[in-house]
């Protein structure tokens, strides 16, 4: 069984995920978009969609990119 990198559970069917490289271990997604969803620069929730751009900074919506 596989250790979960974010809860340290362990789980028969955890999954691994590599983003840039690096490859994690996770027993659901939560705890993947715990660690790895980025985070809006705004209001701090994180990114789970496609979220936007601007001036090389990441939000979670056009409204918190307008701020």
């Amino acid at each position: 069984m596989a250790q979960c990198d974010c809860c340290g559970n362990e789980y028969h069917r955890a999954f691994t995920v590599t983003q840039d490289g690096q490859t994690h271990t996770f027993d659901s997604f939560e705890c993947a978009i715990h660690m790895m969803a980025p985070v809006c620069e705004a209001c701090g929730c994180r990114i789970v969609g496609h979220g936007t751009e601007k001036n090389n900074r990441v939000f979670c919506c056009d409204h918190c990119a307008d701020h």
